[in-house]
């Protein structure tokens, strides 16, 4: 995409510029999660800042309007305006104004990425450096909020999932460094964009090494400094899918030797997944798994069997319905039945090296929950399985989940700075209220607190909140590592 940055905004933005009262020389706004729709989840994820800033703050406005002739960008505009609006002849002064300045006149503060921020305390402000570009910081945000309430959102969620993963790891006795391998990105193909998978599919992987959207690894090395040759950033498995294994056909023989040759021709050692409930997932774990125990026991490395359909809980706990069936006992039971294992210190089973299983339909959080809740029930380690979180998760999800908003708190109007909010008495739950003048967040306990109704020559020594961008510059540039180690930081908080 080249749009014009003068024009990825909002209609009515375009207007208010003319709006705001005459003698207004600074606009000054925060970035706050203000409610959950999630259950259980009152704090989330700072991420999607940095990679915002050095996307478009820095490359896309340099290509698409700082070095292209000033003429070509007003002509796009005055002809969009002219012809939606009904504006006649609109004034372009003002672009061609910070198209001659050469950087965005702003300063962005934020918190850390990685903090794990309580709802209504901001993560971010912006105000204007410029007198006459106070138009500036609210323009702006419709870019900001459509390019980060989703990779802040997708890794509140994928923290969830993370300490969900370790919180049973503990009570099962399994291996807590089993849990980065736990949760594995299958989204990219129900997301909305290529751009949605990278930015989303790069907040997943702050709490988890697995994945499929390739695009993720590349965001993160492209706006968090991280590289794939001398860190883990994210890793997969060969794996098959439902075409592959249709196409050697259903009859027992041809099925049977389909997976003989995945893991003794195609894949002798290593890891492998294989689709198994193409036709018959019962057939695969009643039939061929016990004929080939041996040459699986011999490999070295793991063949992982995905199930694909049906209830999760009762497919891989089993329907417990006492009718001594495979789909009463459920995967993980037929996998120890076939391939046994060895038991935690805390009495817990766990399946053989050689064996594993991952599910990844419509994983959500409260699925993963039931399904972790019944294997304990079981007697079976929580790191037997693992999920493929998906777009049933990432996707399902919008700005309101965390109720993500942009919203003006102190104007300066004839060189006096005031604190302005919005309080309606219509909203009953107060969630619409915002902060009142220039904020600071601090630390309360063992959290954030925001303290509101500051002017500009008020000084807070313990600001968490930190200038990541001004005049075109970027500051307290951060890596994907250390995000990763602040945000592992808080599963315990």
């Amino acid at each position: 995409m080249n749009y014009s940055p003068a024009l990825l905004t909002d209609f009515y933005k375009i207007s208010h510029r003319e709006q705001y009262p005459p003698g207004t020389t600074v606009v000054y706004s925060t970035w706050t999660a203000r409610e959950s729709t999630v259950d259980g989840v009152d704090r989330v994820v700072v991420f999607g800042v940095q990679a915002f800033i050095k996307r478009y703050f820095v490359d896309y406005f340099r290509e698409n309007f700082f070095d292209r002739p000033f003429d070509d960008i007003a002509h796009e505009y005055v002809r969009l305006i002219t012809n939606t609006l009904g504006i006649p002849r609109p004034s372009t002064d003002h672009l061609r104004a910070l198209w001659s300045l050469g950087y965005l006149p702003l300063e962005v503060r934020a918190l850390p990425e990685g903090t794990v921020v309580p709802l209504r305390v901001p993560s971010v402000t912006f105000v204007n450096t410029k007198p006459e570009f106070f138009w500036l910081t609210n323009f702006v945000e419709t870019l900001f909020s459509a390019e980060t309430w989703l990779p802040s959102t997708s890794a509140t969620l994928a923290f969830e999932f993370r300490k969900l993963f370790q919180r049973f790891a503990l009570l099962t006795g399994a291996n807590v460094a089993d849990v980065d391998f736990q949760g594995h990105d299958f989204s990219f193909r129900g997301m909305s964009s290529v751009e949605a998978a990278a930015a989303s599919g790069a907040g997943h992987l702050l709490s988890f090494a697995g994945t499929d959207t390739i695009p993720a690894i590349m965001y993160l090395e492209k706006y968090y400094s991280a590289d794939t040759d001398h860190e883990l950033v994210g890793a997969s498995i060969p794996a098959t899918e439902h075409s592959v294994m249709s196409a050697y056909g259903n009859e027992g023989s041809d099925e049977f030797s389909t997976y003989e040759r995945l893991i003794t021709e195609l894949y002798p050692s290593g890891l492998i997944s294989i689709v198994s409930d193409t036709w018959d997932l019962w057939r695969v774990l009643g039939d061929y798994l016990p004929r080939l125990r041996g040459t699986i026991l011999s490999r070295d490395g793991r063949v992982v069997i995905r199930p694909d359909s049906g209830d999760p809980a009762d497919i891989l706990a089993g329907t417990g319905q006492g009718r001594g069936t495979l789909a009463d006992r459920g995967v993980v039971e037929c996998l120890w039945e076939i391939f046994g294992g060895s038991v935690t210190d805390k009495g817990y089973r766990v399946l053989d090296s050689h064996v594993g299983v991952i599910y990844g339909d419509k994983i959500n959080l409260a699925r993963a929950t039931r399904i972790l809740e019944r294997l304990e029930a079981k007697g079976y380690a929580s790191t037997n399985v693992v999920f493929g979180i998906g777009s049933h998760t990432y996707q399902r999800t919008n700005r309101d989940t965390f109720g993500h908003a942009f919203k003006s708190t102190a104007v300066t109007i004839d060189e006096v700075e005031k604190a302005i909010f919005k309080d309606p008495t219509t909203d009953a739950t107060g969630m619409k209220r915002s902060q009142r003048g220039r904020v600071a967040v601090t630390f309360h306990g063992s959290g954030l607190q925001v303290v509101d109704g500051l002017s500009s020559e008020d000084r807070v020594q313990a600001d968490q909140l930190r200038t990541v961008f001004r005049d075109g510059e970027v500051f307290s540039i951060e890596t994907l590592a250390q995000i990763r180690s602040r945000l592992r930081s808080h599963i315990n908080t």
